[in-house]
């Protein structure tokens, strides 16, 4: 995070002298995104619940991370599950583009990796989709709450998953055990 820090802190002081070298200009450049990135990192990791891990793998590149999420109460407790989000250039007005990596039986992750979250969506029916005053802080509380509160049998994107559940409560929990022996550790 202080390598894209500083390169903003560096552009800022750079602004009222500028060079006639437009190549150079161009390399000193930060997106809108990016901007907004380095503030909202920051709160993230000031705001991050304790069953959340972020780590970055290129510091230069804030707008690709991953989230660990470890549920402490649940069906899913015991378990490891990675999250891979990359937050595209047209951001704060689209949401972040988000994929599990932890194969999981969920009513609202399938197998692949897809998530079933409102505010992950750009147009939601039920008005809690995407908004420009979203945040990254937002998209990690959900995805953490889809392991509680969130967990939505109800509408699921996972329906295998979801009967399942509705069949046989104790089997369910006995496939995401297995899932997280197998998958999740």
């Amino acid at each position: 995070m202080l390598t894209l820090a500083s390169k903003l802190k560096r552009e800022d002081g750079l602004k009222g002298s500028r060079t006639s070298a437009t190549a150079s200009d161009s390399t000193r450049r930060v997106s809108v995104r990016d901007r907004l990135l380095v503030k909202e990192v920051a709160e993230l990791e000031a705001n991050l619940p304790c069953t959340c891990k972020v780590h970055f793998p290129d510091p230069n590149k804030l707008h690709c991370f991953q989230l660990t999420v470890t549920p402490d109460e649940g069906y899913y407790q015991g378990g490891k599950f990675q999250f891979e989000t990359e937050v595209p250039d047209a951001y704060n007005m689209v949401p972040p583009k988000v994929k599990c990596l932890t194969r999981i039986w969920h009513p609202n992750i399938t197998e692949t990796g897809e998530i079933c979250l409102s505010l992950l969506r750009e147009h939601s029916i039920d008005g809690t989709g995407w908004a420009p005053t979203r945040t990254l802080k937002d998209v990690v509380w959900g995805l953490n709450s889809l392991f509680t509160d969130l967990l939505n049998f109800d509408d699921p994107l996972n329906i295998e998953a979801a009967e399942h559940h509705l069949r046989d409560k104790e089997d369910f929990r006995n496939k995401v055990e297995d899932y997280i022996k197998r998958y999740a550790r």
